[in-house]
């Protein structure tokens, strides 16, 4: 159901079992699950580097970003890609003054909520998907 790996770095993502428990109620909550099962989510920890070539590739922005989501969805499977850049956060994390998990599990969420139909094009989405980051990061349990 949610996978974690890490791609051109060395990075092993601790606490998955609470973390996967933690975005399938965040789903849940989201309604999502009502109209979907969810399947193959992968969250993938990665270098700067490695996700500015992507951002290039495929969104045609030549500049570093912290996650870029892929949704593999339809209508009846909740599925997708959710590329992080590790350094990105480690560097947000001290802009923001908040831990580096902290950070990880905003970004993460981040793209959760990507993934269940939320943008961040324009100010009034930013506003609404930084809400819904505030929320469930309160609801974490670990």
């Amino acid at each position: 159901m949610f996978n974690y790996y890490a791609e051109d770095i060395n990075f092993k993502f601790k606490k998955r079992r609470a973390c996967s428990k933690w975005v399938y109620t965040t789903l849940q909550e989201e309604g999502i699950l009502i109209h979907k099962v969810v399947r193959d989510v992968s969250f993938i920890f990665c270098s700067d580097e490695y996700l500015l070539a992507l951002n290039k590739q495929y969104l045609s922005h030549d500049y570093y970003t912290d996650v870029i989501t892929f949704d593999n969805s339809d209508e009846q499977v909740f599925s997708g890609d959710i590329f992080i850049s590790v350094d990105r956060v480690k560097e947000n994390a001290e802009t923001y003054g908040q831990s580096f998990i902290d950070e990880l599990h905003r970004v993460m969420i981040h793209g959760i909520l990507h993934l269940s139909g939320y943008k961040d094009a324009n100010d009034d989405e930013s506003l609404i998907i930084r809400s819904k980051e505030d929320y469930y990061l309160a609801k974490r349990e670990f």
